[in-house]
Order: structure tokens, then sequence, then C-alpha cells
């Protein structure tokens, strides 16, 4: 595995200095923030009531970004050894689990039980979790992609519907892959991580409504040596196996132990007590940002209060100093009520934030007219935004002074450039 930080891409004029905590941690320079929340002690015992839990997370986030900005800056180094009572990161997942009991980890805010699997939420999902499947995914930007892939996960279901879905297949049917235990998770992050990915790219359908058992899984990674069951559960998933990558522990250690930058690949309608977990997790995020602030969300995607609740959680990331990327898919007929307005929303709340202006949609699930699911209340949606329509996006971005170019032309099938 080659440094992330060595990549061209790097040095241009949109991401010069940018990322820095990732880039990091993906080069085993830094130590992954779940491995500091791992040093910060809980000074409540884990059997509390759930307010009191929270109040302890309230009580020992500034400790951890203290810890974190130390380390950041070269004062401090972590500790040898987790702690070896309950810890920060413990508290994260026993909150996740309490979480799980009156489900409100996104912003449909169900409140189901979704640990007994007697009642289902919005996600269609009760305690277990299936992985469609797991791969080096060289199709994602070339900050995650790197050289040597991006580690991701695809989780089946999803909080949205939207009605274009391009990963459908896995977003729609509940069932889709395969029950994962938080142990055979954990397992399957090991491995793309020893195999020299950059990063671990928790994605889906959507991660959010997988909060617990991901929360689980990274609190197992430091301490995690999978043996021989472990790999049994874990391999059938993983779509690349055949190709031979060889496991190296250089690939994934720092000071002795397992390291990997967490991405948050997600839709982002989540609520702020998830949010509050995954700051003490996350290294380095990835929002999509698809809807303007009109109808377009309930009626493509059945999301009320979306775009307060998107801006919501992105006005929080740039207030907590985070490092991410944006993704804005342009849709056909769609400019000037969604990708206008999501332009304008970065370019005023967070103008430093780099963006990626896709031109990838294409009409699928409910908007391929060649498609038995096909809706005619979606005809708008049945073709591929036309070459004036990515022009005149890139146009809104250049007009706004967005960071656009290095990520959007880099990705860009139609060869359009301004």
């Amino acid at each position: 595995m080659s440094d992330l930080s060595s990549i061209s891409i790097w040095r241009e004029p949109d991401l010069k200095g940018l990322m820095a905590w990732y880039r990091a941690v993906a080069d085993n320079r830094a130590p992954a923030k779940f491995r500091i929340a791992a040093r910060i002690p809980a000074m409540v015992s884990l059997g509390a009531s759930e307010a009191d839990l929270w109040a302890e997370l309230d009580a020992k986030t500034p400790v951890f970004l203290d810890l974190w900005r130390r380390i950041r800056g070269g004062e401090a180094e972590l500790a040898a050894a987790r702690q070896p009572e309950a810890s920060l990161l413990d508290l994260c997942r026993e909150l996740a689990y309490r979480m799980l009991a009156h489900c409100n980890f996104c912003r449909y805010d169900c409140g189901v039980d979704r640990s007994r699997s007697e009642k289902l939420g919005t996600c269609k999902l009760g305690a277990d979790s299936r992985v469609s499947t797991y791969f080096h995914h060289f199709g994602e930007e070339l900050v995650y992609r790197g050289r040597a892939g991006s580690g991701t996960i695809f989780f089946t279901s999803c909080n949205m519907r939207c009605a274009f879905c391009q990963n459908g297949d896995i977003s729609t049917d509940k069932d889709n892959g395969r029950v994962v235990s938080p142990r055979t998770l954990a397992t399957m992050a090991w491995l793309l991580r020893m195999e020299g990915c950059h990063n671990i790219n928790w994605v889906g359908g959507d991660p959010t409504i997988h909060l617990h058992t991901i929360v689980d899984a990274v609190s197992q990674l430091e301490d995690l040596k999978p043996g021989e069951a472990d790999l049994i559960a874990a391999l059938p998933a993983k779509a690349d196996h055949h190709f031979g990558f060889r496991i190296n522990p250089r690939f994934g250690h720092y000071l002795g132990a397992f390291n990997a930058p967490m991405l948050w690949n997600s839709n982002f309608f989540m609520t702020g007590p998830a949010m509050k977990i995954l700051r003490l997790l996350m290294d380095v995020w990835l929002p999509d940002f698809k809807f303007g602030p009109g109808r377009c969300a309930p009626l493509l995607s059945k999301t009320p209060f979306y775009w307060e609740t998107v801006t919501g959680n992105l006005a929080l990331l740039h207030e907590w100093g985070e490092e991410l990327t944006i993704r804005h898919l342009v849709m056909p007929n769609h400019l000037e009520c969604c990708t206008l307005p999501v332009l304008k929303w970065v370019a005023e709340n967070m103008p430093d934030t780099p963006v990626n202006i896709m031109d990838q949609y294409h009409p699928d699930t409910f908007c391929d007219p060649a498609s038995p699911k096909f809706n005619p209340k979606y005809r708008d949606l049945a073709r591929r935004a036309s070459r004036e329509e990515i022009r005149q996006a890139f146009r809104y971005g250049a007009e706004l002074g967005i960071r656009f170019e290095a990520l959007s032309y880099e990705k860009n099938s139609t060869g359009l450039r301004l």
C-alpha cells in the first residue's frame, strides 16, 4: 500500500492542505479516532440510565476533543493500552444499543423497539444487520480510493425511498445479503484494511440504520485477531476474494494495533444523538446532499424535513471542524429546484468544503422506463442529465466559488470542463 498523501490530487487548489487528519490516519502516521476514544475512561456504570449515559458522553466529549487536538498537534501520544475499565468507546456502543430499543438513529425517529425484532421501523429492519457485499472499491473519488481502493462495506436497506436509487437492489430489499454479527463485520473491516485499503467505508443502502452493529464492530477492531471461524463467516460476502489480495499487517497498524480511518458515507438523514456518537468514531465524512428545500425530497424520496435535517447535520460538521467532502448528484430537470440551492447553501455556510458535482445519474428503480417497476409519475427523471445540464451545474459551482473542479472533473464521465 502506497501512502495516500502521495497522490497528486492533493496538490490541486481545491484540496491543497485539506483533510490532513484523514490522510495521516490512512498512512498510519496517527491513530484513528476510535482508538483515542478507547483511551478516555467513562466514569459511569454502563448499566446506568440512558440519561446518565448521555450525560457522561457529553461530559467526556470535550476530554476526547482535547486529546485529539493534542495528538494532531504533536503535543501528545496515544497511550499504549486501552482503558482497563469502561471507556468512551464502550459508552458509544452501549448508547447505540439503547437507541435501538426506541430507534432514533434516523430523522424518522420511529421509536420502534428494534432490539426485539417484533416491530420494524421505516427502514424495515429489526435488530439484524445485513451486508450485501464488501470489497476494494475503485470507483470512489480518488481521495478515497487512492491506489489500493476504499474498503467499502455495503449494508442493505435504507431510511430513504429515492425513486431513482442506483443501489435499489440492496436499498429496497431488506432481505438482501447476509446477516452479520458485529464480530463478523469487524472481521470484514480488518480484512479490507490488512489487504491495503486506505479506509473503511461504511455505506449502503445507508449505514445509519445499522449504527448499533457498526459501533459494536468498531469497538472490537483494535484488539481483533480473526481466527478461522471468523474468516469462514466473513469471506462469502467478499466480492473480490478471488483476486488474491495479500494480508500484510503493515497496511493497518499503528503502535502495534489495528488502525484505519473510518469513513461515514451516508445520506445524512440522521438524528443529533447519532451524530454525537459518530463524531467520536469517524475520521472523515462523505455526505450526500441531494435535494433543495422544496417538495422534491418528499415527492422523490418520501423524506419530509429533508432540507433542515441534512443542512443541520452538515452545519454541525462545519462547526466541529470535521473533514469531509460532499456529493451532489445532478438530476434531469432539477437544476433550479435542487442543484442551485444545494450549491448556494454550501457556498454560504461551508465554502471551504470540496464538492463532487456528479454527472453519474441514470434512470433506475422506479424511474427506468425499461423496468417493470417503472412509475410514470417519475417520467421527468427517466433520462440522464443532458450535457447542457451538467455544464450549467458546473457554471453554478464556478460562479458560487465552490471547490468542485478536482473532485468533479476527475469523476466526470461526460468529459465536460468549463
